[in-house]
């Protein structure tokens, strides 16, 4: 039985609807571009410091409220399948056509130009070009972001439980007891003396457990590796 591939548009959306907080998301936007709208010259002094921080002024009533993620959703799903929450700036991918479309369309129906476009993506999309699942977002302002597109295939069905041990520490030594265990077993009886005793099997798990370990922390400085929570936004290739 073939496994399905995994849409992380409908992963961020089924954790939008278990999410506490997706209740109120609705009255926070609508108070937000509320805000915006009687407070526009204040807002466009703060945020034309930084092109990290502008904000849309999209008509409320036109949005998709499927389309509203909060940044913490957002965060979620990319600590999860190991992925990056990136400016546009930083892709390096193939945006197709139908996104342009979609920004099009976007404008007219608010009659605004969309800026500060945003990226989720896996980190080589943003060295490289590749073929899986980018999703392009737009500000709405007090981090939350409209989902504009998405286009690309569907992720690896296993992708979340392959990129489990790189959520933190605690993860990683887990996987790595568990193969040094594995290995463990496969040692055959009696290799090291004639009658095989618990503190021998015990000190031949030590002994893999350090190689393991070993090989994985020289492959994570060698490589310039970090845990999810540490890349999920960075922009820097080592991070």
């Amino acid at each position: 039985m073939l496994l399905k591939k995994t849409n992380i548009e409908d992963e961020l959306s089924k954790l939008k609807i278990n999410d506490s907080k997706s209740e109120v998301i609705l009255k926070e936007v609508y108070e937000i571009l509320k805000t915006n709208e009687f407070d526009q010259e204040r807002l466009e002094k703060n945020i034309s410091r930084s092109r990290e921080s502008i904000i849309n002024q999209f008509d409320f009533d036109q949005l998709e409220t499927n389309r509203i993620f909060h940044i913490d959703q957002i965060k979620q799903i990319c600590i999860d399948y190991r992925l990056r929450f990136l400016n546009s700036r930083y892709f390096k991918g193939d945006i197709p056509q139908e996104a342009f479309n979609e920004i099009k369309k976007l404008e007219r129906d608010h009659n605004i130009e969309v800026k500060g476009f945003k990226i989720i993506a896996p980190s080589k999309l943003f060295k490289l070009k590749d073929k899986d699942d980018p999703l392009l977002f737009a500000p709405i302002g007090n981090d939350y972001f409209y989902l504009v597109h998405k286009w690309g295939n569907d992720l690896h069905p296993l992708r979340k439980l392959l990129m489990w041990p790189f959520k933190n520490i605690v993860n990683l030594s887990l996987l790595v007891l568990a193969i040094s265990y594995l290995i463990t077993l496969l040692v055959p009886e009696g290799l090291f003396s004639k009658a095989s005793t618990s503190a021998e099997f015990w000190i031949v798990f030590f002994f893999m457990f350090k190689s393991v370990a070993a090989i994985v922390i020289f492959y994570g400085f060698a490589m310039g590796k970090n845990f999810n929570p540490a890349i999920w936004n960075s922009k820097y290739f080592n991070a």
